[in-house]
């Protein structure tokens, strides 16, 4: 995973509601929930729901997929287990060998 995928998800799960939500569907497990059913459980608009799980559904940490007139939102493990694994990459190994960040980092 790249620093750019990664700040995007870390930035869209650093809203409480993106976090409820991504949380709540994690709870669901793999069936995921109806939209109606996350509006009901967090008590959110559906304007509102609407524009935070844009939010996840663009960083990649929900789906959708339309059933009938029903829309299922499921959590992304594979995303969120992405992230995880990123922050952690380097967990432990010192700072011996890069005592100086690169300035091309730096800026970016």
């Amino acid at each position: 995973m790249n620093r750019k995928i990664a700040a995007r998800c870390l930035a869209e799960l650093g809203n409480l509601t993106r976090l409820d939500i991504y949380r709540l569907l994690v709870r669901a497990g793999p069936p995921g929930l109806n939209i109606t059913d996350i509006q009901t459980r967090l008590d959110v608009p559906a304007s509102t729901l609407a524009f935070h799980l844009r939010g996840l559904v663009g960083a990649g940490l929900v789906t959708q997929e339309k059933k009938g007139r029903t829309v299922i939102c499921r959590a992304q493990y594979e995303r969120m287990d992405g992230v995880v694994t990123f922050l952690r990459e380097h967990c432990c190994e010192g700072f011996d060998s890069d005592l100086v960040a690169p300035l091309a980092r730096r800026a970016s």
